[in-house]
This record gives C-alpha cells, sequence and structure tokens, in this order.
C-alpha cells in the first residue's frame, strides 16, 4: 500500500500563490499517475491537476494558465504551484496516487483559503 502527505497550505490573499507539496511512500511502483484534486465546503469533490511519471500533464479548465504541475520522481513527490488565486480556489486540496496494478490512494488534505 501507499501513504500520502501533503503540505504547503495556508491563508493567502486574492491575487497570490502557494506551492502544496505531496510525498508518497510505501509499494510504490514506478509507473504511476499522480495529482490533485479539492474540495470546497458543501461542494462535490473535483479534478484539478495530474502528472504521469513519464511526464504527460492535465489540468481543470478552471486553473489552466494559473496552476503548474511537476513531479520529482527520485523523491517521490509531486508538486502544485498555484499562481493567481482567486477566493473560489478555496477548499481542502487531496494528493491522488494510481497504478493498474494496486489500489488508488489518498492524502488527508490540505486547506487552502484564499481572502479577498
Amino acid at each position: 500500500q501507499v501513504q500520502l502527505v501533503e503540505s504547503g497550505g495556508g491563508l493567502v490573499q486574492a491575487g497570490g500563490s502557494l506551492r502544496l507539496s505531496c510525498t508518497a511512500s510505501g509499494s510504490i511502483y514506478d509507473t504511476n499517475v499522480m495529482g490533485w484534486f479539492r474540495q470546497a465546503p458543501g461542494k462535490q469533490r473535483e479534478l484539478v491537476a495530474t502528472a504521469t511519471s513519464d511526464g504527460r500533464t492535465h489540468y481543470a479548465d478552471f486553473v489552466k494558465g494559473r496552476f503548474a504541475i511537476s513531479r520529482d520522481n527520485a523523491k517521490s513527490t509531486v508538486y502544485l504551484e498555484m499562481n493567481t488565486l482567486k477566493s473560489e480556489d478555496t477548499g481542502v486540496y487531496m494528493c491522488y496516487y494510481h497504478h493498474f496494478n494496486d489500489g488508488e490512494y489518498w492524502g488527508k488534505g490540505t486547506l487552502v483559503t484564499v481572502s479577498s
């Protein structure tokens, strides 16, 4: 199994930036998909961005041009650089890991609050 630990959340003013980190440990396959989801209070969980271990990325339309996902495979870590933050970006951001020969795993989440 895989354990995921997120860090980097906090309080930021609208227009500011934050960088989230997620480090995986345990039985990690070299080839995998990692990414970020978020959930605002009273809202459904939604995809933010994903990145494969071979460099392919996908972004939700509402973060294109503002957020960037990256990976350091040697450290089993995925990052989310968030720029030009808006109040509607507020929510709990959760790290995700998946490989087809294993299950899918989720971190506990880190809270991002954007004030106006």
